[in-house]
């Protein structure tokens, strides 16, 4: 069988080009430090490569949410902070202004030191995040959630969403809390009936904000405490039906289904007291009421008494705004210490991924530098043999 000199050729150059090849390959994998580079090197590793590196992604995607949502959550921690600091500084202000020793200048003066804690509590609650976004306004990010309106009053326009972001495999991490549920749905009184005294008392007496001693007892409804006389006293329900009486002692308890006050100074007969069934109160409007009642002095007995009843009720209601403030507080806490952990289980997992990537599509750099050798040695070979026999010639011979 004779071959033709140019097949003989055309076969060692394709040859040579398939040794140049595989040596180009096996220098692209040393280069790169990988095995699979493309599907054909090996289909079933490439195949498993792209679902990690699908994995990853959506691990590093997790991460960047968990810091836009720390980052929002930290600032949030900050502005309840603040507030519950101002809170604070509110309940002390109204505590000293409750001395029976203040004149009505001194007590005006403290109304317009709460007149601006209550604007900076305002201006908290409208607080943005590094995004230009209000904390505190639900899904409405982009809408001012606090303000004035024309009767004075400070209304809620955000919603009652609150945008929950996931930060790992199943896992969703609430990012804020709304304004109506931080600043406005704060429980009156002492969370379950609210005490005052009615406008109309010519007594000195004041009443406290009242505590609860048996829940089971307490029948939610309006009550009036009336006196009859100067030392009696009768409780009476929306039907007027009395529910209790007895002899009045100043500093005395009066207790009725499950609820206990105490009353002191001198009441007239027919000075009253209501007491009703706790809803809910926002904090704006509780300072509000603080500053128009320090305004509004108190010239005489009765009307300091008035004051100081008020002043009662205000501080059991800050109270109850501190204790919401901290709860929420506590929440954020908690959001942020799973955020924490959730950051540990990522890049354990990161570090899992990258370990399989390693051993499928990793490269063993021992063997391939081997390999490399061994190709170049064998490329060295073909291109000398072609030489060879490219000089081969019958004119060498004649």
């Amino acid at each position: 069988m004779r071959i033709a000199t140019s097949a003989i050729y055309q076969m060692k150059v394709q040859a040579l080009l398939d040794q140049q090849a595989a040596l180009a390959k096996t220098q692209s994998q040393i280069a790169t430090g990988l095995r699979v580079q493309t599907p054909a090197d090996d289909p079933v590793a490439a195949a498993q490569l792209q679902e990690l590196a699908r994995a990853r992604a959506q691990e590093e995607q997790f991460a960047k949410n968990s810091t836009a949502v720390t980052g929002r959550l930290q600032t949030e921690e900050q502005a309840l902070a603040d507030a519950s600091g101002l809170i604070q500084r509110a309940r002390e202000l109204v505590l000293q202004a409750n001395t029976a020793t203040l004149s009505d200048g001194d007590r005006s003066s403290i109304a317009t030191e709460l007149k601006a804690r209550l604007d900076e509590l305002l201006s908290i609650a409208n607080r943005r995040d590094s995004n230009g976004e209000y904390l505190f306004a639900g899904y409405s990010g982009g809408t001012k959630p606090f303000a004035r309106g024309a009767s004075g009053a400070v209304s809620y326009s955000g919603d009652s969403g609150a945008r929950a972001v996931q930060v790992g495999s199943g896992l969703f991490v609430q990012d804020s809390d709304t304004g109506s549920r931080v600043f406005m749905d704060i429980a009156a009184g002492n969370g379950l009936f609210t005490a005052g005294a009615s406008g109309a008392n010519t007594g000195s007496g004041v009443i406290d904000g009242g505590t609860i001693t048996s829940r089971a007892a307490w029948v939610p409804g309006s009550y009036a405490l009336t006196f009859t006389t100067g030392t009696t006293w009768q409780v009476t329900d929306s039907s007027t039906a009395v529910v209790a009486s007895g002899n009045y002692t100043s500093g005395g308890a009066i207790a009725f289904n499950g609820a206990q006050f105490t009353i002191t100074g001198v009441p007239a007969a027919g000075d009253s007291f209501n007491i009703a069934s706790a809803g809910t109160r926002d904090m704006f409007s509780t300072l509000d009421s603080v500053v128009a009642a320090l305004q509004g002095g108190g010239s005489n007995d009765a009307l300091r008494a008035q004051l100081n009843s008020s002043l009662n009720g205000s501080l059991q209601q800050l109270d109850q705004a501190s204790e919401q403030l901290l709860t929420v507080r506590s929440q954020v806490g908690a959001r942020l210490a799973t955020l924490d952990d959730a950051e540990g289980t990522r890049q354990s997992e990161l570090t899992n991924l990258q370990t399989s990537a390693g051993q499928l599509g990793g490269l063993d750099y021992a063997a391939a530098v081997s390999k490399m050798s061994q190709q170049t040695v064998a490329l060295q070979a073909a291109q000398q043999s072609f030489a060879s026999i490219a000089k081969l010639s019958l004119f060498n011979y004649l």
